[in-house]
């Protein structure tokens, strides 16, 4: 684990809500001045905790409506030639494989409800290896504005 203060983590958390948040604009919000605050930022880049600065959308002006975590019990093995039918579905975003009730967890984002169906009853649940699916409808996302402090 690199080691990291709390004025690195105070840092990340603000970039965590606003990547785009200029450096002046930073130091105002933090009170520490503009050259300390570069610095930080590009020994956290070379020490690869930040990995990459990214964007958020609105999801519904993208047409997403219907947002579900999907468990999947498989067969062993077929893992692989699960793993790579999935990735070839565009409405699956992520795949991770998990301990627990499931051997893998999948999301999907969807147009409605209707697509969704679609998708998990004929895309996902004719892919060889499959057993069984459960699927969790996100109703709402709440999410913390923090990193995980040691």
């Amino acid at each position: 684990m690199q080691k990291v203060d709390d004025l690195d983590f105070k840092l990340l958390i603000e970039l965590k809500k606003d990547s785009q948040i200029s450096i002046p604009s930073l130091s105002k919000k933090l009170g520490i001045n503009s050259s300390v605050l570069y610095s930080r930022i590009n020994r956290l880049v070379k020490k690869k905790i930040i990995t990459k600065f990214t964007i958020e959308t609105d999801d519904s002006r993208l047409g997403i409506g219907v947002k579900a975590l999907v468990g999947i019990n498989r067969d062993p093995k077929d893992k692989n030639s699960i793993h790579m039918s999935l990735m070839e579905i565009p409405y699956v975003v992520s795949i991770y494989e998990v301990t627990g009730r499931f051997d893998i967890v999948i999301r999907i984002f969807a147009e409605d409800l209707e697509q969704l169906h679609s998708v998990i009853i004929e895309k996902i649940g004719n892919i060889v290896g499959i057993n069984s699916t459960e699927t969790f409808v996100e109703l709402q996302k709440t999410e913390k504005e923090q990193i995980y402090m040691k």
